[in-house]
């Protein structure tokens, strides 16, 4: 991933309010269409002009190409508050961040963590992100629905692992039960990006507790009941389970793989 600095400069008079406006709903809607990551953008004032800096999963993430019907009106509430098309500086690669994947994968899986900015479209044999960009439109001319699922999983994610109130079994709930509201709008969001996409997708079903590690490895598939989808070795030595007919793909629990 990479960071970008935008720098919004008025061409005449506008006032605060407008200027946050127009750049804030510019900045959400990249955000709705994948071409920048992470929730929160800071937007400076700084020598006649506003500035901000982002995280995208390319260098090239902020082409007018890859630019939603959002976006583009987006562009034009910046040009009705005054304010010129954003001017692009490219700072340099994120050191902290993982490597876009840039082929096409044979398959592909929804997978997320709450320590995870990255896109939740990950490439199945690399485990590398893929923009969601660079992918047809999910719904109503973006992948906003794909960003609030991705958010409300991660929610969950850090409920479960601070482990600190009662609401961390709910959360729990949400992750592992496949009749639970989060594995529904994902699940249905992965079919749908199979049907645009024609890769297969796949998604990621969250397991913790259990009785014993022999239990485990006789889990059946918790949809159809498919008692032959532990796989021979992990697969990208996270997923120990793969359902290709119910399109998900799990771990052994990790309180037994320690």
């Amino acid at each position: 991933m990479y960071v970008i600095e935008l720098r919004f400069e008025c061409f005449d008079n506008t006032t605060f309010s407008a200027a946050e406006s127009s750049i804030n709903n510019y900045l959400e809607a990249l955000r709705a269409n994948g071409q920048v990551l992470g929730r929160e953008f800071a937007v400076a004032f700084n020598e006649g002009e506003f500035r901000c800096r982002l995280l995208t999963p390319e260098k090239s993430s902020l082409s007018q190409r890859y630019n939603s019907p959002w976006v583009k009106k987006a562009l034009d509430g910046l040009t009705a508050a005054n304010i010129l098309a954003p001017r692009e500086k490219f700072i340099g690669q994120d050191i902290n961040s993982e490597t876009s994947s840039t082929d096409t994968p044979s398959w592909q899986l929804l997978y997320t963590s709450y320590v995870h900015m990255c896109s939740p479209l990950r490439n199945g044999d690399t485990l590398q992100p893929i923009p969601l960009y660079q992918i047809p439109a999910t719904f109503n001319g973006d992948h906003k629905q794909i960003i609030r699922w991705q958010t409300e999983w991660q929610a969950c994610d850090e409920l479960q692992m601070a482990a600190a109130t009662k609401a961390e079994f709910a959360a729990v709930s949400e992750l592992s039960s496949t009749k639970s509201d989060l594995f529904r709008r994902g699940w249905d969001l992965r079919g749908r990006i199979e049907y645009l996409t024609k890769i297969p997708t796949y998604y990621y079903l969250y397991q913790v507790g259990g009785e014993s590690l022999a239990e485990e490895k006789k889990r059946p598939c918790p949809k159809c009941g498919n008692t032959e989808w532990l796989q021979q070795q992990p697969l990208l030595d996270l997923f120990h389970f793969k359902c290709d007919k119910c399109r998900i793909v799990s771990n052994i629990s990790w309180d037994y793989l320690k």
